[in-house]
């Protein structure tokens, strides 16, 4: 049921997809265009849910049903267009960079430097919990030591181009940068430590039996323009087909927040004043399997709810980088006193972040 509804979510954007391809004139035109639209969009969002909710339904703003239909639709449009345009500006880019070429870039670095390059490759290059396993091993077997492929395999879900993208048009570059920061920090650090710990038994024996023969093939050399831009249509197509359950999940339970729980409620039990406030968002962070474009809602209603920054950080970083199912997948290649390891320095270095920038920042 799933393909057959991505197949035809794709077939929509066909014509179009065919004159990225085909019409090197057009390119311009059409990107012109789709900007345009999307700026409009993006613009009118707000007030738009704002005359169609009070103006033509008669709903009262300042009654709560109101509020969290207001937040819901609104966020809805928002969220959707945000992810529309950076998804398609970062798989264009990105399409530059192949997780061969990480690989490459990777290979032969030693701990240290590597755990630094590995952090920061992790942030502009495709990856995602689905696809754990396949890079843990391409890079071990590799000749990539175990730290610095656990730093880029911490970095990546953690400090991914969405979540920079959302948090940047949410809250703006302040948060933004901090976010960036801290979550390098935790996947080189943690990366380095766990390398420090020589835990390479701990793998899974296959892994490091796996053989890498011949070059990697580069899939991304040779494109033109178009067919990249017709790559950025399909992964926006594809993206948003997966993710829309879990994005209207976030945002309905965001919505709630925003307009039924109390501003008082979350100060009081994991405000400032709470020493087990941080201790306590980490573990309603962990089981709550989302992404950084599902979570993203609840982040900001939580946040203008008066949660600490800190607080809100960690929340989100335990949802994207210490999910179950990540975890249940990385077991296929870790032995439990490794994954164990891997979970808890990922998992304190989260908290950590959550106290320090809570007593820090107002």
């Amino acid at each position: 049921m799933r393909q057959a509804g991505e197949h035809l979510y794709v077939s929509a954007l066909t014509p179009a997809i065919r004159w990225l391809r085909t019409s090197r004139p057009g390119h311009v035109a059409l990107l012109a265009g789709l900007v345009a639209a999307w700026l409009l969009l993006y613009r009118i969002n707000e007030s738009l849910w704002e005359v169609v909710l009070f103006g033509w339904l008669g709903l009262a703003p300042e009654e709560r049903l109101s509020e969290t239909l207001r937040f819901f639709l609104y966020d809805s449009i928002k969220i959707a267009l945000l992810l529309s345009g950076i998804i398609f500006l970062v798989t264009v880019l990105r399409s530059y960079l192949s997780v061969e070429r990480t690989r490459s870039l990777l290979a032969g670095r030693r701990e240290g430097i590597g755990n630094v390059l590995a952090g920061l490759l992790g942030v502009v290059t495709p990856f995602c919990s689905c696809s754990a396993v396949p890079a843990f091993i391409g890079f071990l077997a590799a000749g990539i030591p175990l730290g610095v492929t656990l730093s880029f395999l911490i970095a990546s879900p953690m400090v991914n181009e969405v979540a920079i993208g959302l948090l940047f048009s949410l809250f703006g570059w302040r948060i933004t940068l901090i976010y960036i920061g801290s979550g390098l920090l935790i996947a080189i650090l943690a990366g380095w430590v766990l390398g420090r710990l020589r835990l390479e038994r701990w793998v899974e024996p296959f892994v490091y039996e796996t053989k890498l023969h011949g070059q990697a093939v580069e899939s991304s050399l040779g494109l033109s323009f178009g067919q990249r831009l017709q790559m950025g249509a399909e992964e926006v197509a594809s993206i948003l087909q997966q993710i829309w359950p879990y994005l209207l999940i976030g945002i309905g339970v965001g919505a709630l927040i925003h307009g039924w729980v109390p501003t008082n409620f979350f100060a009081t039990y994991a405000g400032r004043s709470n020493p087990f406030g941080v201790l306590l968002a980490v573990g309603i962070g962990i089981p709550l399997y989302s992404n950084a474009a599902g979570v993203m809602p609840m982040v900001q209603a939580l946040y203008e709810k008066g949660l600490p920054i800190g607080t809100v950080l960690a929340f989100m970083m335990s949802v994207v980088a210490l999910s179950l199912p990540e975890l249940i997948l990385l077991r296929r290649v870790l032995k439990p006193p490794l994954l164990a390891a891997f979970f808890s320095v990922t998992g304190l270095g989260i908290v950590l972040i959550g106290y320090i920038f809570n007593s820090i920042l107002p």
